[in-house]
């Protein structure tokens, strides 16, 4: 059986820096990791958080490591989160 795509107790903030503020929430973890690309190459940086609301969600994003994470601080507002940066090379011969 396939695991589904979303989980309703489960989701994928989508920020850049200073230069570019605005929030971006998905339910899709692979329409998240797009923003997260376009958002690097862009603005050269981008943050991905994961917000978990349930155990139910946790269990679904990470199996029984990530049901402990969350029994440690259910209240915790961010589940986990993901820098990325990126640096221009310009044209490689």
């Amino acid at each position: 059986m396939a695991r589904a795509r979303t989980h309703k107790d489960v989701e994928f903030q989508v920020y850049s820096g200073e230069n570019d503020p605005r929030e971006e929430m998905f339910k899709e973890a692979d329409k998240a990791f797009a923003a997260v690309g376009f958002r690097c190459v862009t603005s050269g940086e981008a943050t991905l958080d994961v917000i978990v609301w349930s155990r139910a969600g946790a269990r679904w994003y990470g199996g029984d490591s990530a049901v402990e994470q969350y029994d440690e601080d259910p209240e915790a507002s961010i589940f986990e989160r993901f820098e990325f940066r990126c640096n221009a090379l310009g044209r490689v011969p």
